[in-house]
């Protein structure tokens, strides 16, 4: 049986700046990211687009959720493999195509891991088990765009 799971944003625009969009650059695009029960996010939209570089902008928001439902998933599926990890960093990165029309969409992602296991041997595992957490990923079952992995694991 299927389950659903329900979830709740507010966004707030915060740069009228008094005058509205009067015209295109007479109006910020900062605005506040709420959940209930959440710390709030200050965002606006990226530096090309007129966008504070300051604060988080939609397009990494994006890449952050791709990346952590990806940890998420990866942490569970080494949970359940026996494959004590003791440290996960990742430094992801997109590819945003913006095409003369102004429309743009993201062609990939790649992530980059890094984790750290406690057992030599389960070393070829802790990397195919990258597929199996994109495979289970809800974020990256998603999106249209491929999502590219490359793991490094130590041992420590």
């Amino acid at each position: 049986m299927d389950h659903n799971h329900n979830y709740e944003v507010s966004v707030v625009w915060t740069g009228s700046n008094g005058a509205g969009t009067t015209g295109y650059t007479d109006y910020e695009r900062s605005h506040t990211i709420s959940s209930p029960g959440k710390p709030d996010i200050d965002a606006s939209s990226d530096k090309p687009f007129m966008g504070d570089v300051s604060k988080h902008n939609p397009e990494t928001l994006l890449l952050s959720a791709v990346a952590t439902c990806h940890m998420l998933w990866y942490l569970h599926l080494c949970s359940d493999a026996g494959i004590i990890v003791t440290n996960y960093t990742d430094k992801a990165t997109a590819v945003m195509t913006v095409p003369s029309t102004g429309s743009g969409h993201f062609t990939e992602a790649t992530l980059h891991p890094v984790v750290t296991i406690t057992d030599a041997t389960k070393i070829d595992l802790a990397n195919s088990l990258h597929e199996k957490a994109n495979e289970k990923c809800f974020v990256a079952n998603s999106v249209k765009f491929p999502i590219h992995h490359e793991p490094t694991c130590i041992v420590h």
